[in-house]
């Protein structure tokens, strides 16, 4: 009930001081879009509070994934953008305060020049609006353009003792497809025939495949499924995969969730690896894919047992290894597993915002994470993290746009 009434009151000053711009830019209108504009800037906010009314009171959980994602959505793109327009509004009372007091204190001769000019308050009222508009508009933008704007990477990686049969071999990865979070099935569909375009002879999957629960993925099994490759298509399972952030009535629920979710890589034709390895052989040559359950650092879940999986891979010239979360690499294969010859993993989502121009990379994810997107290298091991192919949380993304990878291995 208390975050409900501090929430409820942050939300009602935010609004009241932006509203001050929006009386002060409508003053000259006429009476209809006058009311029009100032009793309609109130309908958000009233949208707003029922939404923490429902959200604090009510049981959220019983919504679907999307619908609590759009709620978020809405919540923090209104008063994320109205933030912009305080800190000018503020700049504004500021000015206003000083002048004020140069008034009281001086009783100098006027300096007014002729004609009207535009005051200091009317045009930091439009730009304090013009500044809350702006990033309300790419958070739209991101969603309606950039959730499904796919992009095609591609990097060649060089190993020495490459059998001669996997030369030029093609992998295309996907990660994190969090397809709980999806809005638009045409969309989605148009990624999967991207990949398909490109003709990898493997595919790697690097976990999450839903946000929370086993269900989300049903309605998309018919497009995935569609993914196919001559040498086979390998997946393993992402923090998210585990329900560990969705409130279970019982832990036999959230242990059959989990079933069904495995049932579920059966169904889409992926070979899940859990703290496992295949042998990939053509014409009696022969790599290792070596998949582990979610092994996060920090506060995310240590499911995997890597060397449950590496055991009877040692004699494999090339290892490739499946771990969806990045923070592994550092933590335990480099030290612990120095032939493990490239990893491949997800979990970042380059944070879904970020800038990516010629050799300018910055996304809020280095922050957290060594390695966040794209291909790394200490001594002979790689590391390539994928961007994702889903969303979560925001369903959109800004200056990041999901990825469809393909890492093509040559022999050095």
């Amino acid at each position: 009930m208390m975050t409900l009434i501090i929430f409820t009151v942050l939300f009602l000053v935010i609004d009241y001081y932006v509203y001050q711009a929006i009386k002060t830019v409508s003053e000259g209108w006429g009476p209809l879009w006058k009311n029009f504009l100032r009793i309609g800037f109130w309908v958000p906010t009233a949208w707003s509070i029922a939404a923490l009314v429902w959200w604090t009171l009510g049981d959220p959980y019983a919504a679907s994934t999307s619908t609590r994602n759009w709620i978020i959505t809405g919540l923090v793109a209104t008063y994320f953008s109205k933030l912009f327009a305080v800190v000018v509004l503020f700049v504004d009372d500021i000015y206003r305060g000083i002048k004020w007091m140069a008034k009281y204190f001086y009783k100098g001769p006027s300096n007014d020049l002729p004609g009207d000019a535009i005051t200091r308050s009317d045009f930091l009222a439009k730009t304090a609006l013009a500044a809350a508009a702006i990033p309300f508009g790419t958070m739209v933008y991101g969603i309606v353009s950039g959730a499904h704007d796919y992009r095609v990477r591609r990097k060649t990686v060089y190993f020495p003792k490459l059998p001669k049969k996997f030369d030029g071999i093609k992998i295309g990865q996907l990660s994190d497809i969090h397809s709980g979070s999806f809005f638009n099935k045409v969309a989605v569909k148009g990624g999967v025939e991207m990949m398909l375009k490109e003709k990898p002879d493997m595919i790697f999957f690097t976990g999450d495949l839903v946000n929370n629960e086993s269900s989300e993925v049903k309605e998309y099994i018919d497009i995935f499924n569609k993914l196919k490759a001559p040498l086979g298509i390998y997946s393993v399972t992402g923090n998210h995969d585990y329900g560990d952030y969705h409130h279970w009535t019982s832990l036999a629920a959230k242990q059959q969730n989990f079933k069904d979710l495995m049932e579920a890589h059966k169904l889409l034709g992926f070979d899940l690896l859990m703290n496992q390895h295949r042998f990939i052989s053509v014409e009696g040559e022969k790599l290792a894919v070596i998949g582990i359950e979610n092994w996060g650092g920090g506060r995310f879940s240590k499911y995997g047992k890597l060397e449950q999986a590496y055991a009877g891979s040692e004699d494999a010239p090339v290892k490739l290894l499946l771990s969806h979360d990045p923070s592994h690499w550092d933590a335990q294969v480099r030290t612990q597993y120095p032939d493990i010859d490239i990893a491949f993993a997800g979990h970042t989502h380059g944070f879904q915002f970020g800038v990516e121009i010629g050799n300018v990379k910055w996304s809020p994810s280095q922050y957290a994470y060594r390695q966040w997107a794209g291909l790394y290298q200490e001594g002979s091991q790689y590391l390539y993290v994928n961007r994702g192919f889903g969303y979560l949380g925001y369903p959109g993304r800004i200056g990041m746009p999901p990825e469809l990878t393909i890492i093509e291995l040559k022999r050095a």
